[in-house]
């Protein structure tokens, strides 16, 4: 189901970015700072999602609550002419590495554990011919 859901939204949102009008300039920096922010939750669920311990209502808040508030930053920061939009980028970059490297050691645990399954089972049938000779 997980599989179905991400292989249809990434169908329409190709179908809608080849028909929406394109962004401003203006308003790319707001979109930019948004998408890391959207990243960053996505690879949050997916870490959730190896550990088991998904839960939708989380993800969605922190997808939505992420999202506006890095855009808040970004619009503070163009008022007070600072660019406090980077210190958001600095910490969802981050965590996004974060559960990158968690991802990553997950899969490579399972690797492993495969590996290790089937050369105790080439183990054990091995002791089994042997004892029958």
């Amino acid at each position: 189901m997980f599989y179905i859901t991400i292989v249809i939204c990434s169908i329409l949102g190709i179908i809608l970015g080849m028909n929406l009008p394109t962004i401003s300039y203006s308003y790319s920096g707001y979109l930019a700072i948004a998408i890391i922010a959207a990243l960053d939750s996505v690879f949050g669920g997916l870490t959730s999602v190896l550990k088991k311990n998904f839960d939708i209502k989380i993800f969605v808040s922190g997808f939505f609550g992420n999202a506006i508030l890095a855009m808040l930053l970004t619009f503070l920061g163009e008022k007070l002419n600072v660019d406090i939009y980077l210190a958001a980028v600095i910490v969802f970059v981050g965590r996004m590495f974060t559960n990158l490297s968690i991802i990553r050691r997950i899969y490579i645990e399972r690797v492993i554990e495969k590996y290790n399954s089937k050369k105790n089972k080439n183990i054990e049938i091995e002791k089994v011919e042997n004892t029958e000779e």
